[in-house]
């Protein structure tokens, strides 16, 4: 790394968060569906992206999304369902940001929605882990869009190159790599500590 960095910028499901949409949708749908599947349609499903830009609300989105995945529940229970979907910090996470937050400045960018983002904050104690959390639905944009990055840097005044930011996607890293930050890879928690060189304590 060739600057010093001064922002950690995590991505949050998948690295920090704990996330199982593709496993509670499954148990939704009117038949059995291979969970790689679901998670290739989720990736294009136009409504869940229309959602985690802030284009939908929530009843829009959870209409369009139960008749088009075929969900016979009611839209109340099948809201309450999808927002615990976002199941909050993986094992290690909230242990690791407290090792780092001497060090680091510590900020998250977020594709989510609504009910993911309101769980997360309310349930989960989101913000008091971040001097800045933000996400998609907030921007009106998602990762890789280059107005995320934008807004994230505006939000933290700090030049990109001072900035390493950690995502599972590898688009996502490309994104933000194109941007003048530092990025990486990250799988889960065991994941960030491989790129930043932080051995656990266990």
């Amino acid at each position: 790394m060739s600057e010093k960095v001064e922002v950690l910028l995590f991505d949050l499901g998948g690295v920090l968060v704990d996330f199982g949409g593709p496993e509670g949708l499954a148990a939704l749908l009117p038949a059995p569906v291979p969970t790689a599947e679901i998670e290739a349609r989720w990736q294009r499903c136009p409504h869940s992206l229309a959602f985690g830009s802030g284009a939908l609300d929530v009843d829009a989105f959870a209409d369009a999304f139960m008749r088009d995945w075929q969900i016979g529940v009611a839209r109340d229970a099948f809201l309450a369902e999808y927002r615990s979907w976002a199941r909050g910090f993986l094992p290690g996470a909230r242990e690791l940001l407290e090792e780092l937050r001497p060090r680091y400045r510590l900020a998250a960018l977020s594709n989510s929605n609504p009910l993911h983002w309101a769980r997360l904050v309310e349930e989960c104690g989101l913000s008091s882990a971040f001097e800045v959390a933000l996400s998609s639905h907030e921007v009106g944009y998602r990762k890789p869009a280059r107005e995320m990055y934008e807004a994230a840097l505006a939000r933290l005044d700090v030049a990109p190159g001072a900035v390493l930011f950690l995502d599972d996607s590898p688009a996502n890293v490309e994104a933000a790599a194109a941007m003048g930050m530092q990025a990486a890879v990250a799988v889960g928690v065991d994941g960030v500590r491989r790129v930043l060189g932080v051995r656990s304590r266990n």
